[in-house]
């Protein structure tokens, strides 16, 4: 069981990340809606592993990811996007990837992908 934090703009992904991950895996979970309210979370508390999305207002999650990555040197991150602002999925998934993402998922993606991103991380 791992502590884990949310950070998505959207009620609906962070519910569904929540159902996934709480229910079967029984992993406990912290939500925020964005960067700076993630930024702070972890700051108190950190986490075994930090699940975002990159469109996000306030500070978005490549600005997130640069941010935990210089600040927290066993951050682990899964970045997320299903594309937006006229951008692809795979184009901001891949600059994640390039500022400390440790793996990415394009949304809509399935539970076992979930799972097994989730799962490979804590691995480590």
């Amino acid at each position: 069981m791992a502590h884990i934090l949310i950070i998505d703009d959207d009620p609906i992904i962070r519910a569904y990340l929540r159902a996934v991950l709480e229910g079967e895996d029984g992993h406990r979970l912290q939500e925020a809606q964005n960067g700076d309210e993630g930024i702070q979370l972890y700051r108190k508390h950190p986490f075994d592993l930090v699940i975002t999305d990159i469109l996000m207002p306030v500070k978005d999650g490549v600005e997130l990811i640069l941010e935990m990555t210089e600040s927290f040197s066993n951050v682990r991150i899964i970045a997320m996007s299903g594309g937006g602002r006229g951008l692809d999925a795979t184009f901001n998934l891949d600059m994640a990837k390039d500022f400390g993402a440790m793996r990415v998922l394009t949304k809509p993606f399935s539970a076992e992908d979930l799972r097994s991103a989730v799962a490979d991380l804590l691995a480590h």
